[in-house]
């Protein structure tokens, strides 16, 4: 089966056969991919954790254009820019400069420089497209630098200057913010990098819009080496000093204004590690995740890997720069559960919905179930439907009304959630798991659920 997201490239395509990937190389990037491998650039990179390993295979069956078949190191969970925090979206970027500077020191260039083509094992930052290698011709300039300047620096001053959520854009542009948009959005802001590569960019790229229309001829800019390396390290110097200074969000100090009391705390995370003993779940998701402790817990408990989903992009900002300094196979995600991920780009199948990309053994639902069924009226019946569809094991908390959080939530609306009670809970979520398990969290009020899947479900 081939990967929808690999179309585009004439070098070559992904596909997957019982469960394995595999890159064919096609005739055309022979030169390239033979000049990777033997100069030395790809031991360099793969031992420096910046361009995901592969090994040969033989393929009996290569399609016509096919060279050879390559079998790279499988990402264990697919993720896009704009589920990405700001940290992440800037390691990306300085993964991707520096695999272009050192790929200089051997002739060759990246020819792309989409976010797509980076991807977080065990939150490193790693560039999963071995195709993405051109040799570099002297005097050229970096063919890939406007595609870089749409999918990173645009997004990284947007998110620094303007507002965390306009990373959002990414979802609305897949090949990056146009950098006219970003250059009116950052109107008022001036210093190095927002003015060389967004304003000044943008003023250039109008100005040449009609180059070659009427001669048929391209305009080529013409740049030594020694510029081209001074203006990849300019670049990584600048975003590397990009910081949130004084950046604040809803839930990203949720922890010290929860209604919990410590001891109420340390049950709710002994009551997790028991039920997760309870089952077997190899791949966990962690929704509402917040700082990642609940996903820590799985990992701890059986749990080989735990997608952490949250909709506050502080939250999982914290999340993952933990996850970086202790190298645990936690993958933070910034998520809105009423309004997810979906499929985009040609034929809507480009990038795909997040249950496309994994099937969790388990999912882990605590301080939730509140937000979706009153703060955005969802039926209990429609998300324990859809939490069914997505997997087999439900370890849930439900949230009283008497709890301080959910009053909080009806202090400037009705009540009209008369089916908002434990019993409605249980006939809702009955319709499609069975109850291995209940407990309450003592102190609390809470109670936390472990729910099987019905087989009909």
């Amino acid at each position: 089966m081939k990967e929808q997201s690999s179309f585009r490239d004439p070098s070559g395509h992904v596909f997957y056969e019982d469960g394995v990937v595999y890159r064919q190389v096609n005739d055309c990037y022979r030169a390239q991919f033979a000049a990777l491998m033997e100069s030395g650039l790809y031991e360099k990179l793969t031992a420096e954790g910046l361009l995901v390993a592969h090994r040969n295979v033989e393929q009996t069956n290569p399609e016509a254009a096919g060279y050879c078949v390559i079998a790279p190191e499988r990402v264990p969970f697919i993720t896009y820019p704009y589920e990405w925090s700001f940290s992440q979206l800037k390691d990306a970027a300085l993964t991707t400069l520096r695999i272009h500077r050192a790929a200089l020191d051997y002739g060759m260039i990246l020819k792309d420089a989409s976010a797509y083509n980076i991807q977080f094992v065990r939150n490193n930052a790693k560039l999963i497209d071995t195709l993405s290698f051109e040799f570099y011709k002297e005097g050229s300039a970096w063919i890939a630098y406007g595609q870089f300047c749409r999918h990173f620096v645009a997004p990284l001053l947007l998110m620094k200057h303007v507002d965390l959520r306009l990373q959002q854009l990414l979802r609305v542009y897949i090949d990056g913010v146009p950098l006219d948009l970003a250059s009116k959005l950052l109107k008022s802001k001036h210093d190095a990098l927002t003015t060389q590569h967004i304003h000044w960019h943008a003023k250039a790229i109008a100005r040449h819009m009609t180059d070659g229309r009427s001669t048929g001829a391209q305009r080529r800019v013409q740049i030594s080496k020694f510029s081209h390396i001074a203006l990849i390290e300019s670049l990584a110097r600048m975003i590397e000093r990009l910081t949130l200074d004084g950046v604040k969000t809803e839930w990203m100090d949720y922890y010290d204004h929860t209604n919990y009391t410590q001891q109420a705390l340390a049950r709710k995370e002994d009551i997790l590690a028991q039920m997760l003993k309870a089952g077997d779940a190899r791949s966990v998701w962690d929704l509402g995740a917040n700082d990642g402790r609940f996903s820590r817990i799985a990992l701890e408990n059986g749990a080989e890997i735990a997608v952490a989903f949250d909709i506050d992009p502080l939250a999982v900002e914290q999340n993952y720069l933990a996850g970086k300094r202790s190298g645990e196979n936690i993958v933070p995600l910034l998520f809105d559960l009423t309004n997810p991920s979906p499929g985009i780009g040609f034929g809507n199948t480009e990038r795909v919905p997040a249950e496309r990309r994994m099937q969790p053994d388990c999912i882990i639902a605590f301080a939730i179930i509140h937000h979706l069924a009153i703060s955005n009226n969802l039926p209990l019946g429609k998300i324990a439907e859809w939490l069914a569809g997505l997997s087999p094991e439900l370890i849930i908390e439900f949230v009283p009304k008497e709890d301080s959080q959910v009053q909080t939530l009806l202090a400037t609306r009705d009540d009209v959630f008369p089916d908002y009670t434990q019993d409605g809970f249980e006939r809702a979520f009955g319709a499609y798991f069975d109850i291995a398990h209940k407990e309450p969290i003592a102190g609390s009020g809470r109670t936390i659920y472990r729910l099987e899947r019905r087989a009909q479900a």
